[in-house]
């Protein structure tokens, strides 16, 4: 069973396309796209565990230069 979250980013003024094109490089990143509104980028993730998703968002998506917070919205399924 794998967990899909939705982390939403906020960048740096003008880092928001390069956010987006260095996350979509990261394993487990199934999508990075630039969005208007309180975010500038909202990434889908997927990893084999929450404490993966955790991992992944910790040291890889908060690792890209020119992100100052990000957000993440675990999917349930109800």
């Amino acid at each position: 069973m794998s967990v899909t979250a939705y982390v939403l980013i906020q960048t740096e003024v003008g880092k928001a396309i390069s956010v987006a094109e260095h996350a979509r490089k990261i394993t487990g990143v199934q999508s990075a796209d630039d969005v208007t509104g309180p975010y500038d980028v909202i990434v889908k993730a997927e990893a084999t565990s929450l404490d993966e998703l955790g991992k992944l968002v910790v040291s890889q998506i908060q690792a890209v230069e020119g992100i100052t917070r990000t957000f993440t919205c675990p999917v349930v399924n109800l």
